[in-house]
């Protein structure tokens, strides 16, 4: 027999799922903003947050639950990016967004099943290291206005509510964001099979101490850059292909017990470096035509989170 209650726990029940359902979104458009995990996470811990500091009147007067958290998280991940300035000036040494791994290393696999199933990023080209990296020379009205319509397809009435301009700004703003991404996307593309043959190239020459191999797998003005955030040595391997071939083999060199794997890393071939069976390094590329372009060594600790089993 029913209680007088209990509809009301159903309800209750069925309007938490809705919101709590949304969690996997926010967390995948904050990523995007913000180029962190952990940051992402706190967004949207702060987003719920605000949400459950309404009344109960105030909630239930919400049309649509996921549209309002989806605009606070993303005018929160705006306040950040406005600042992220000089917090990236308080930071030691370059900063590169925080690495991904592929889902059968992050839940439930080798990274030791810490991160809940809803937290996960769902890995596509709006998440490769190359992309992010171009993201971070935008504005922050830009990145948040190109995102929510062209990745999220949000309409621009609806991005015009988070970025605080018209509907006509904002499509401005990601017209303008699509030109840096075009601006850096000048080389001719290269093939998934084909960016896998390149990094597994380049491992097994790394392996052998081979330069002439590596240099012949880097593009010749290809830049290499390091981010180890103070915490560790993070030396960059700049620029130039034979700079950076000789920089990959004296690192071997000097620490003989470097094991390399092949990863997937943001959705694309990658390559993980471990010492003693911990994540030490986790390398992501960008390619031109059948060579490297670009490479991105993560060694901060801290962005290497959901790579390890301690995380």
């Amino acid at each position: 027999m029913r209680t007088q209650t209990e509809p009301v726990d159903e309800q209750l029940e069925a309007g938490l799922s809705t919101v709590l359902s949304e969690r996997r979104q926010l967390i995948n458009l904050a990523y995007r903003f913000l180029g962190s995990l952990a940051d992402a996470e706190d967004v949207v811990q702060e987003a719920y947050a605000r949400w459950y500091a309404m009344t109960r009147a105030q909630r239930d007067a919400v049309a649509s639950p996921g549209g309002w958290l989806t605009t606070v998280a993303s005018r929160i991940c705006l306040d950040l990016l406005g600042s992220a300035r000089a917090r990236r000036e308080r930071y030691v040494g370059e900063w590169i967004p925080e690495p991904l791994p592929d889902h059968s290393e992050w839940v439930g696999g080798r990274s030791g099943g810490t991160v809940d199933p809803a937290d996960r990023i769902t890995l596509d080209e709006s998440v490769n290291m190359a992309f992010l990296v171009v993201l971070d020379s935008m504005t922050p009205a830009e990145r948040v206005a190109f995102i929510l319509h062209d990745v999220f397809r949000y309409s621009f009435a609806e991005v015009a509510e988070s970025v605080g301009r018209s509907p006509a700004a904002c499509r401005q703003l990601a017209s303008s964001a699509r030109r840096r991404i075009r601006s850096a996307q000048q080389a001719p593309a290269t093939a998934t099979a084909q960016r896998a043959d390149i990094v597994r190239n380049f491992k097994q020459a790394w392996e052998a101490k081979d330069i002439g191999a590596l240099i012949t797998l880097l593009d010749p003005d290809a830049t290499g850059l390091a981010d180890g955030g103070g915490l560790v040595n993070a030396a960059p391997p700049t620029g130039g292909s034979e700079q950076i071939a000789r920089y990959l083999v004296t690192i071997t060199g000097k620490v003989p017990a470097l094991t390399i794997l092949e990863r997937t890393v943001n959705g694309e071939p990658g390559l993980v470096v471990q010492e003693g069976g911990v994540t030490v390094s986790v390398l992501a590329f960008d390619f031109a035509g059948d060579r490297i372009k670009h490479l991105w060594a993560v060694r901060n600790p801290e962005k290497l989170r959901p790579w390890t089993s301690a995380a």
